[in-house]
């Protein structure tokens, strides 16, 4: 019992010394904050409210259903405007698309003649820029097949493809990068945090009158894990509720406790990695270097940003050994998919398993490191 009340009472000692390190306080807030919702809000990869202008040449029913066919919230509603204001349009940036439907167009169409309608896009907006353009392109195909088998009688196709996009139909990249975004969030601050803390002993002094008090380094160690784990967890739930669900509007399909219940799991491998980076760096620059050799492999390796069937065989299996990969399945299994306890407890054991050897590796690095000083 003593040594589970050393634990307590050195973790409120933690907690204490964070919230006065404005510094990683800031920095926790922030990026559980407006991280996630800049990461939201600035990297959507699909096209909303693109700017689109029609050159109506041939003034037909049909030229006319495919103008119309442009609606909110992928296109603004286009404006009719003439040939000869594409170029000035184009060049002052105030469309990223012109469709220019030729003379004759109707005609021409229902003639079998295969006439041609020019796209002009602006390609300095990338992204809006390659999608629009496969957008555009079905808009006006499905208009002319439409046309074509109302006015000839064509019949349609024996065959109609259906597309059902399960768990984010609208293929919103909000849904998945704000989310994700917390994600990798908990494994950058749990290093940070744990590796700050053996860090900020060390240099204010205090690690030598720790180890001069009837402590063990393990309960040094263990109050270090629990105290900024908590501030994780607190910060990760806070943001689950208050930012994806309350001000971005994103729903969460599965059971967010389910998922802090992973995230405590997984927060013993992290801590680890921070406490045993602690004992290597002497200064809060180190840590930074070691961080960053660290936590980037770790980061772009784990399937957050690229799933592991598009690396290389033998590299997606290298990753199995890494707890964060694990956690990243599940996480998204969770969040996106609604899975219960009874489909990711294979990877909460893995978590566990892994990150319980890393942790008493750590300890045992820690208690050795702690050792030589004193």
């Amino acid at each position: 019992m003593q040594t589970f009340s050393n634990i307590f009472w050195l973790g409120t000692k933690e907690l204490r010394s964070f919230t006065h390190d404005f510094v990683l306080l800031g920095l926790v807030i922030y990026t559980f904050s407006l991280a996630v919702i800049a990461q939201a809000q600035s990297r959507s990869q699909e096209v909303y409210n693109a700017s689109i202008a029609i050159v109506d040449e041939d003034h037909s029913e049909l030229s006319r259903r495919i103008g119309h066919a442009f609606l909110p919230p992928y296109f603004q509603p286009p404006p009719p405007i003439a040939e000869r204001d594409i170029v000035p349009f184009m060049n002052s940036g105030k469309y990223t698309f012109v469709v220019d439907i030729p003379p004759n167009f109707q005609r021409d169409v229902l003639g079998g003649r295969q006439p041609a309608i020019q796209l002009n896009v602006d390609a300095t907006t990338m992204v809006q820029a390659g999608l629009g353009s496969g957008y555009a392109q079905q808009i006006i195909t499905t208009e002319i097949n439409d046309f074509l088998s109302r006015a000839q009688g064509t019949p349609l196709p024996l065959v109609n493809l259906v597309v059902r996009i399960a768990f984010n139909p609208n293929v919103t990249t909000a849904w998945f990068t704000s989310v994700m975004g917390i994600i990798n969030s908990v494994t950058m601050l749990a290093i940070v945090l744990a590796g700050a803390a053996i860090i900020r002993e060390r240099e204010y002094g205090t690690m030598d009158h720790l180890l001069a008090m009837p402590v063990t380094p393990f309960e040094i160690a263990m109050s270090k894990v629990w105290a900024n784990g908590l501030v994780i967890i607190v910060a990760v739930g806070l943001s689950l509720y208050l930012v994806v669900r309350a001000m971005l509007a994103i729903p969460i399909a599965g059971s967010i406790p389910l998922f802090m219940l992973g995230v405590a799991i997984y927060l013993f491998f992290a801590t680890a990695v921070g406490i045993f980076l602690g004992t290597i760096a002497r200064s809060m620059p180190q840590l930074g270097l070691l961080y960053l050799l660290v936590y980037l492999p770790m980061a772009l390796l784990s399937g957050s940003n690229t799933p592991l069937e598009s690396m290389p065989p033998w590299l997606a299996t290298i990753m199995q050994a890494s707890p964060s990969a694990h956690f990243v399945s599940f996480a998204q299994a969770i969040l996106y998919r609604g899975a219960g306890f009874d489909v990711v407890w294979p990877q909460f054991l893995a978590v566990a398993t892994m990150g319980g050897m890393f942790f008493v590796a750590a300890l045992l690095r820690f208690r050795r490191a702690a050792a030589q000083t004193s």
